[in-house]
Order: structure tokens, then sequence, then C-alpha cells
């Protein structure tokens, strides 16, 4: 027969699904018992409830940072098969939400003899929870290494389960690493307002944990074989580490790559940066490699060439005809990209891109 929970552990239990209260820098389920503690102590003027929850509370904590995050798996995509020993789960074509759980961008695992790369960290600590058990029960092989492509939450967030469940071997591109440790606070925060603060929350700073390179790493996996890690160069965010694999013919491009997505100009992107490092990737790879794309699904060099760079020459000769004849945003924004209308977030994204491309220029205008 199962005993039942004492009154005091049932309100605990309670509050610790709230978790609202939770500070940035603490784990929010861990946080709702020493908060109930304090409440408990305030209620009853003795220390007997407030001594018992808070080393419960330390218990729950000194568990988590073993098992690197408590919690059921969520419903994920399934992991796609790109080819054998290659795995991909396609995030949202769409924004990171609630209803996606920030996952709106590709997560990928290579098996190899010695054990598992992992190609992204993912949003939050759920959703790398997740994703492991997904690859648990695709080989039996323990995840050794962990690279992310960007400074951007949906690829670093969940770097920290990873960090506590074993994965010793994490990389990143310098600059990257750098500004992702400057601003996880905001970061943090910001996810946690826009996804859910439950599966956010859990999530700690570990960039001190990260071998950083500048333009190339060759990570030795074992066997004969490495990863290339490359920064392709800026464009979409200031640096991007894409990933090679000679004995695959494998190419992850990071968010230089979109496929079957609008690609889109953030507030610190800039056009001719993204295709100048497209260029160069193209370069260094063979034409026939397979292509696993920082959002939407695996393709081939050919086709991510269009649904990416050709957009943006396509793009960059309307603004540009704009520019030279002295004409205005109102024109840019009347530029017909109506071939484009089919893809996810086109409504979003493709007057803002114009306009950025618009900026851009007059900006190089100015300078000269």
């Amino acid at each position: 027969m199962k005993r039942k929970p004492s009154l005091w552990l049932t309100a605990a239990l309670s509050m610790a699904a709230s978790t609202a209260f939770a500070s940035g820098s603490q784990d929010a389920y861990v946080a709702s018992f020493e908060t109930y503690a304090k409440e408990v102590q305030a209620l009853q003027g003795d220390h007997s409830a407030d001594n018992a929850i808070q080393t419960y509370a330390q218990e729950v904590a000194a568990v988590e940072k073993r098992a690197g995050y408590i919690g059921d798996e969520l419903p994920i995509p399934k992991a796609t098969k790109v080819m054998d020993g290659v795995y991909t789960v396609v995030g949202s074509f769409i924004w990171g939400t609630r209803e996606n759980f920030g996952l709106n961008n590709n997560l990928s695992a290579i098996i190899f003899p010695d054990g598992v790369f992992v190609y992204n960290a993912g949003p939050n600590e759920a959703v790398a929870y997740s994703f492991h058990q997904q690859i648990k029960r695709l080989t039996d092989k323990p995840v050794k290494w962990l690279a992310v492509e960007n400074d951007q939450g949906h690829a670093y967030l969940g770097a920290s389960y990873w960090w506590d469940v074993g994965v010793k071997n994490l990389y990143s591109e310098k600059t990257a690493n750098e500004r992702w440790h400057r601003k996880f606070a905001g970061n943090k925060e910001r996810y946690a307002a826009g996804r859910g603060r439950a599966i956010t929350e859990p999530a700690y700073d570990v960039t001190d944990y990260f071998t950083t390179f500048d333009g190339k790493k060759t990570v030795d996996v074992g066997g004969g074989e490495t990863v290339e890690l490359i920064n392709f160069g800026g464009g979409h965010t200031p640096s991007m580490t894409g990933m090679y694999v000679p004995s695959k013919n494998l190419l992850f491009t990071g968010d230089l790559g979109f496929n079957e997505r609008l690609p889109g100009l953030l507030h610190d992107s800039h056009y001719k940066d993204w295709m100048a490092s497209f260029d160069k990737m193209v370069s260094m790879v063979p034409d026939d490699v397979v292509v696993v794309p920082g959002h939407g699904t695996p393709t081939d060099l050919a086709t991510l060439k269009r649904q990416t760079y050709d957009y943006f020459a396509y793009l960059e000769e309307q603004v540009r005809a704009i520019v030279d004849a002295g004409g205005s945003l109102e024109e840019v924004d009347a530029i017909d990209q109506s071939h484009y209308q089919d893809r996810p977030v086109f409504e979003q994204l493709a007057k803002p891109n114009a306009r950025h491309m618009y900026e851009e220029m007059m900006l190089e205008k100015s300078k000269n």
C-alpha cells in the first residue's frame, strides 16, 4: 500500500509546479521547497519543518545535478534518419514558442564507433533531455562530444544538461562563446518568458567548460575518423560554426543554411557577410555533400543554395535598383517577393528583410 505524503510535502510538491518565483540562477523545482520552508517557519515559529524541507531541497538538487534534468520527456519531433548513424530532429519552421518548447532549429546526432557527437545543445534542458532519450533508443553508445552553431539560445541554453550528464568535450567558436557568456542572464530570462519558465529555469552558464577556437578545429572521434568544426563566418549572427564529417561527406551548415523556410535578417545580421560566408562554405566542401541545414529538412547543396543564397541575391538586386534610383522605403516594401510566399514566416520576414538590406545599403552609401 502506498504511503500518503504528509501535508507539508503535498504542499511543497504543489509549490514545485509553480515556477514563477524562481530566480534566474536557481532551479525553480528546488526553489519551490526553499520558499515553502520559509513560509512554514513564519507561520509556525520553529525550524522543524524548515530543516526537513531544506534537507529535501538539497537532496533534490544533488539528484538533479547527477541526472541532468528531472522531468518528463517532451513530445518533440522524432529524429529523422539522414544516413546510417546520422539523425536530425527538425525543429519547428516558425518561431520558438511555448507550444514547440522553443525548438525551432535542428538538433543532430552522429553515431561513431566510440560514441555520439551532438550538434546543438537545444533551447533548454528539457528539450536536451528529450533529444537524449531519442538518442538512447537509437544506440547504447554514450554522447561524448557537443558543438554549438552560434550564440543563440536555441543552440546554447541546453548545454548545461549535457555537461551534467557527463559530456565534457564541448566546442564553440571563441567569439560566440564570449557573447553567450556576456548575455546569458538576459537571454535566459527572455527564453523563460517566451518559451516557458519551468523548462528554462534549470539551465545555467557552462561557457567556462567549452573548448573554443577561432577559424577551425579538428576533433578526433576515434577509429581514424574526425569531425571538422569550421567558422564559416558571420551574416545571420557574427560567427557560425558549421560541421563537416569527411567520412560521411556530411555538412551541417548552422544558420547559414535555411531550407523550406525564409531566412531572417536579425538586428545584428548583415546580408553581404551572410552571402560571403555561404560562398566560403560552398568552396570548402564537395558539390555532392549531404546537407543538414540550421533550419529545415536535410537536402543537397544545390537546393540549399536556391533556398538561401539565391533568395538574398534576388532581394539584393531588387533593393539595389531602388537605392541607386534614390527610391524610398515604401518602394522597398512593395518589392514582389510573392514567389517565396509559400515559406513559413514569410509574412513576418519578407518586408523586414528587404528593409534591412535597404538600411545596410544606405549606410554603406553614406560612408562613400
